[in-house]
């Protein structure tokens, strides 16, 4: 019986490390559907891998690192035409970056159901921003080592790396993990309401991304509509396709972004994307703190309330509350 049952483990384990190693190589291909060349270096405005890569960790733990470093290796692989000891570097610090941010997550007492305020900060500055430092370092480091470019382009490579990098934890993560808690609404609940975000979203990110005007601001008070009605549940799906809207547009040179180097549409869709994924995120997290904290409110007053109820004394079964009252005969 324990031996049956540890292979059952070990099976499921594998299952679970082939399924991720499969997920993470077909994101990394579209990713790479919309690569640009910056100094000679292919990097992408958005590398979904990266969440994947997280959202794993977070859920499995960190015996599922294996499928990440397999991922990483078929998809260098897959670059190249070869795997060189280059390769492998690349691919170790692809695999080293979201392990470092899951254990600062979880030395910081990150919950994955992103319900609190702190959440929200923890996966911008440890989980994006600061653990994605290590796969931008490393691959960029690489590069320079190995001869593939010069020590002055550091610099504008490593930046695009970190930012595409970042943004793949920004977005695709969160999507991830409210994937598991979220449940389809009875129809006679907000389905109306939910597919005319679903509209709204679509078509403002499509003029505001693809107009000649500067109209993509339009895309704002979608995302706090969804994140005050829907809460991350809405709130992150919206971000996600304004991302990539905004990253297809980028990379066709069309909109806001015509008649711009590759460096200054980098730069756009690294400013635009944090700055919708952060109001996703963040805002998200702040309403569903706030109604969980309204929650709890209303329960410990229920709570009270019927305590005081029990502790209150009851009427006297002679005459009330004071016991039986007799009447005064004037004798």
């Amino acid at each position: 019986m324990i031996r049956s049952e540890k292979t059952r483990r070990r099976a499921v384990l594998v299952l679970q490390i082939l399924g991720i190693t499969a997920v993470y190589y077909a994101s990394a291909q579209l990713g790479l559907l919309r690569q640009v060349e910056v100094q000679g270096s292919v990097v992408t405005p958005l590398w979904p891998p990266s969440g994947i890569a997280l959202a794993s960790l977070l859920y499995l733990g960190l015996r599922i690192w294996p499928a990440i470093a397999a991922g990483a290796l078929l998809t260098i692989m897959s670059i190249t035409d070869s795997l060189t000891l280059w390769g492998v570097a690349v691919a170790a610090g692809s695999t080293l970056a979201p392990v470092c941010s899951f254990l600062a997550l979880r030395a910081v007492g990150f919950r994955a159901q992103l319900d609190r305020l702190r959440d929200g900060v923890a996966l911008v500055f440890l989980g994006a921003l600061g653990g994605m430092v290590i796969s931008a370092t490393t691959g960029t480091g690489v590069q320079v080592l190995s001869g593939g470019q010069s020590a002055s382009q550091f610099w504008p490579v490593w930046a695009a790396w970190w930012a595409g990098d970042a943004m793949g934890v920004l977005m695709v993560t969160p999507l991830l993990l409210v994937l598991h808690k979220v449940r389809l609404p009875r129809m006679d609940d907000r389905w109306a309401e939910a597919l005319a975000l679903a509209v709204v979203a679509v078509t403002s990110a499509a003029i505001a991304t693809r107009s000649p005007l500067s109209m993509i601001y339009l895309l704002f008070p979608v995302l706090v509509w969804a994140a005050l009605r829907f809460q991350l549940a809405g709130s992150a799906p919206c971000a996600l396709l304004m991302s990539v809207m905004a990253i297809v547009a980028g990379t066709d040179g069309v909109g806001p972004f015509a008649d711009h180097s590759v460096l200054e549409v980098m730069l756009n869709l690294c400013i635009l994307n944090g700055c919708v994924a952060l109001t996703a995120l963040l805002l998200a997290a702040i309403v569903t703190e706030h109604n969980n904290i309204r929650h709890e409110t209303e329960l410990a007053c229920e709570e009270l309330a019927a305590l005081v109820e029990q502790l209150s004394p009851g009427p006297s079964p002679e005459g009330g509350p004071d016991g039986p009252r007799h009447g005064w005969d004037g004798a």
